[in-house]
């Protein structure tokens, strides 16, 4: 009797009652491939904290903190199918939150989850695909430069910079926009289906929209943001488990960020350190390119 009578004051309770845990992982920036002066998302740097959070004790669910105003179409694909087949591995559901901007590519990944939350003003669709870069023909003939190029394939040139438009070359690039823009249309009827409540010439017109009308077009679930949205689904005692990106020592002793843009870079004062002559050019390209994205959304 003194044994049960002790036993009765032990917290066995708390023993076999455990928190529940969502981990969060933020997918913050440009989808694609990372530069000197831009940062970026592809599944090589994300597969690791992908996969940890799949592996997590008394899980619950995923939740995706989304801030991306689009970027590689081929990313994008491989960062949500890498979640689908995760989280129909582990038969964990997916929670999407969109902060400032899910817009194109950074909405094809939120489609990856099954259920999307945005804040009202927050930037939510511009479901199409865009191709842009620059044309100076002008310049080298105004300086009087000779450029020598040769080529084995005589498609290889296409799209030149340096090369008045051809229109063959662009009516094969319109042509392979329209397949790309046909996989992510697909990719979001196969994901939302019956929940669109828009008709698909305005769904895929590569237009965007605030989180408040995002709702009614049936693009997102609702209004909520993560940590409030995950207690009221999971109870006041869940715990969230951010898992942070492996940044090498070197971003993290120079301040860098984890998406390394061109701000985080020229603020941390190490620019020379990271980024060899030859690379400047391409990163400011990349920079700016990045910039322009931002920038179609008002941030």
């Amino acid at each position: 009797m003194k044994l049960k009578s002790l036993l009765s004051f032990l917290p066995i309770k708390a023993f076999k009652e455990t928190e529940p845990v969502v981990a969060v992982i933020r997918l913050n920036g440009v989808i694609g491939a990372a530069g000197p002066l831009r940062g970026g998302m592809t599944l090589a740097g994300l597969e690791k904290r992908l996969d940890q959070a799949f592996k997590i004790k008394n899980l619950e669910a995923v939740a995706l903190a989304i801030n991306s105003p689009g970027g590689s179409p081929v990313q994008s694909d491989l960062i949500a199918k890498r979640i689908r087949d995760l989280a129909g591995e582990k038969s964990v559901p997916v929670y999407a939150f969109c902060e400032d901007v899910a817009a194109s590519g950074g909405y094809w990944l939120a489609c990856a989850a099954d259920h999307i939350y945005a804040q009202e003003s927050s930037i939510v669709g511009s479901i199409g695909v865009i191709s842009s870069g620059f044309g100076f023909p002008a310049v080298l003939e105004r300086f009087g430069i000779e450029r020598r190029v040769r080529t084995a394939g005589h498609r290889k040139s296409t799209l030149d910079p340096f090369e008045k438009e051809d229109p063959e070359d662009i009516a094969r690039l319109e042509g392979i926009l329209k397949e790309l823009h046909e996989t992510f249309k697909n990719m979001v009827t196969s994901r939302r289906k019956d929940r669109l409540k828009e008709e698909p010439e305005v769904l895929f017109s590569g237009e965007f929209w605030t989180g408040t009308k995002a709702v009614e077009m049936g693009l997102i679930d609702g209004i909520g943001e993560l940590r409030s949205t995950m207690r009221e689904r999971f109870g006041e005692k869940v715990k969230l488990m951010p898992l942070e990106d492996a940044r090498p020592w070197w971003r993290k002793r120079m301040g860098f960020g984890a998406t390394g843009g061109l701000g985080e870079i020229l603020s941390g004062g190490g620019l020379a350190a990271v980024a060899e002559p030859q690379e400047w050019v391409q990163g400011l390209v990349s920079a700016a390119e990045e910039r322009a994205l931002w920038s179609r959304f008002g941030l």
